[in-house]
C-alpha cells in the first residue's frame, strides 16, 4: 500500500474510483478505513483519497508535539506529492478540524469543504473528555480503552445491540497495526490547541456541516458555530445517528454528502 515521506514521517494513503477528487480525513483513534461504509457510494463519482493521520494506523508516530496545523501541513505535502491540485474535501470530528486548517493555509487547493461531526474549539466537558482520552491508553488495555470511550460515540439504540459492539471492539483488539499510547496522546493534545473560531470568517469555498442530532460528544452548537461563522455554509442535523454516524447511518451521511456535491457550480469556483 502507498506511502509518501513528508514532513518527516512515512504518510500512508489510498485510492479509489474515478472522477473529481474527494480527500477524506477520519479523526482521533481512526485510520482511513472508519470511511469504509460511505465508499461503496461515494467511489461511483469520485476519486476518493484517504490518509492515515500522522500518530496513527500505517503512518509514523513520532514521539512529540502535533498540532492541528501540522497535521494540515502533512495533508497539503500529500497531495502535492500525489500531483492532486484541487479536491473536494471532507473531515470527521479531528478531521474536520483539519480540513479546516488546510482550508485556511491553502484555499487553492480546496473545491468544497464538508465538515462532519466537527468544531471551530472544544469548550471545557469536550476538552476535559479528550485530555482524559489522550492520557488513558497509557494505562489501559484496547478493550477497556474502547469501553471508555465507546458510550461517548454511539447512540442508545447502537447500544442496544450487543453484537454490533462487541464486534466493534474485537475490531480495535485485533487491529494489525496498533496505536501507540504516544501518538494518541499527542493527537489528543493537537484537538485541545485546535482554534479556528476567529479565521472561520475566511473560509469561503462552499461548505457543508453535518451532525447527528444525538451526537453527545461534539454536539450540535459546535456544528451551529461553525455553520454560522463560515460564509458559505449550510448546516444538515441527521436525525439518526451520533459522534459515529459514519458507522450508524452511512448510507444517510453518503446521501447527504452527495446531494450537496452534486448542487456545487461545476467549474467548482468559490460562491463568494
Amino acid at each position: 500500500m502507498p506511502r509518501v515521506h513528508v514532513n518527516g514521517i512515512d504518510l500512508f494513503y489510498d485510492i479509489k474510483g474515478a472522477g473529481e477528487p474527494l480527500l477524506l480525513i477520519a479523526g482521533f483513534f481512526c485510520d482511513h478505513t472508519y470511511w469504509s461504509l460511505l465508499m461503496p457510494s461515494l467511489v461511483k463519482q469520485y476519486q476518493v483519497i484517504r490518509l492515515d493521520n500522522r500518530g496513527f494506523g500505517r503512518t509514523s508516530a513520532p514521539d512529540n508535539p502535533y498540532s492541528i496545523q501540522q497535521m494540515a501541513t502533512d495533508t497539503a505535502a500529500l497531495l502535492e506529492r500525489i500531483g492532486i491540485e484541487k479536491v473536494h474535501l471532507a473531515g470527521h470530528s479531528m478531521g474536520g478540524q483539519i480540513a479546516q486548517e488546510l482550508a485556511l493555509a491553502h484555499p487553492e487547493k480546496v473545491k468544497s469543504l464538508i465538515l462532519l461531526s466537527s468544531l471551530a474549539k472544544g469548550d471545557a466537558r469536550f476538552n476535559s473528555i479528550i485530555a482524559t482520552w489522550g492520557e488513558l491508553p497509557a494505562n489501559l488495555d484496547l478493550k477497556l480503552y474502547q469501553q471508555v470511550i465507546l458510550p461517548w460515540i454511539f447512540t442508545d439504540a447502537f447500544y442496544s445491540i450487543p453484537e454490533m459492539i462487541e464486534m466493534i471492539v474485537n475490531l480495535a483488539i485485533n487491529y494489525p497495526f496498533a496505536p501507540t499510547p504516544h501518538g494518541l496522546y499527542h493527537q489528543s493534545r493537537a484537538i485541545l490547541g485546535g482554534d479556528t473560531t476567529q479565521r472561520l470568517k475566511d473560509i469561503h469555498c462552499p461548505t457543508l456541516v453535518m451532525v447527528g442530532k444525538q451526537d453527545i460528544l461534539t454536539p450540535i452548537k459546535f456544528s451551529k458555530q461553525l455553520a454560522q461563522g463560515i460564509p458559505n455554509a449550510e448546516l444538515v442535523v441527521l436525525d439518526s445517528g451520533g459522534h459515529g454516524f459514519l458507522i450508524e447511518s452511512p448510507e444517510n451521511v453518503a446521501s447527504a454528502i452527495l446531494k450537496f456535491l452534486c448542487c456545487l457550480p461545476k467549474n467548482g469556483m468559490s460562491l463568494m
